[in-house]
């Protein structure tokens, strides 16, 4: 398993990128705001990645982030929706989107990425609300993910889930840590603190 890429951005198209690293050139698929984040040509560059194994094909999928990552794997887990729908979701909404849009269930948001009808749209809310709905809705009715201006708190939160709590405790231990840390408190600080919250609840 390929968890990440990290070396020379070689070039980028509409929808994937090629990264040399150790002068081996793979081929990676990705959301059109990765490849926005990823940097210019011929620079350094380190995508986090997902590899599909099918019976005629493997194929790398990229993310600039490990949250994008992780809807990436919970938007596949929803029947009808594969890499390439999954991609187009990613590529018009950030995980702090949609992570307000499955907890607010407001399917008209995820409706428009590209490929993706209003029952599809319907189905993905609905089937991810109880994998993801602590995730979107903190203490007080804010969203953690907004609190924390996007990657940290998202990147908090699955480091939480893959530790193996449920996303209501990882949402409430993570908004907890954000309102003492402040929004600037770094993901590792966040995690250690939230963690502390989290053993005492």
């Amino acid at each position: 398993m390929i968890a990440h890429l990290k070396g020379r951005l070689v070039s980028t198209d509409s929808d994937s990128a090629v990264i040399d690293v150790g002068g081996v050139g793979y081929l990676v698929g990705a959301s059109s705001r990765t490849l926005a984040a990823i940097g210019p040509v011929g620079e350094a560059a380190m995508l986090h990645t997902e590899m599909l194994v099918g019976e005629d094909f493997l194929r790398l999928v990229g993310f600039a982030t490990a949250s994008e990552r992780d809807w990436f794997r919970l938007l596949t887990g929803v029947q009808g929706v594969g890499a390439r729908v999954a991609l187009a979701i990613l590529s018009v909404l950030e995980p702090a989107d949609l992570s307000r849009a499955v907890g607010a269930q407001d399917k008209a948001m995820v409706a428009r990425a590209n490929g993706v009808g209003p029952k599809l749209a319907e189905r993905i809310v609905r089937e991810l609300k109880d994998k993801v709905g602590g995730i979107a809705i903190g203490p007080g009715g804010g969203s953690v993910a907004t609190a924390a201006s996007g990657g940290t708190a998202a990147d908090a939160l699955s480091a939480l889930a893959n530790l193996g709590f449920r996303p209501a405790e990882a949402s409430a231990a993570v908004a907890a840590a954000i309102d003492e840390l402040g929004e600037d408190g770094g993901l590792d600080a966040t995690v250690r603190l939230a963690l502390r919250k989290a053993a005492k609840r």
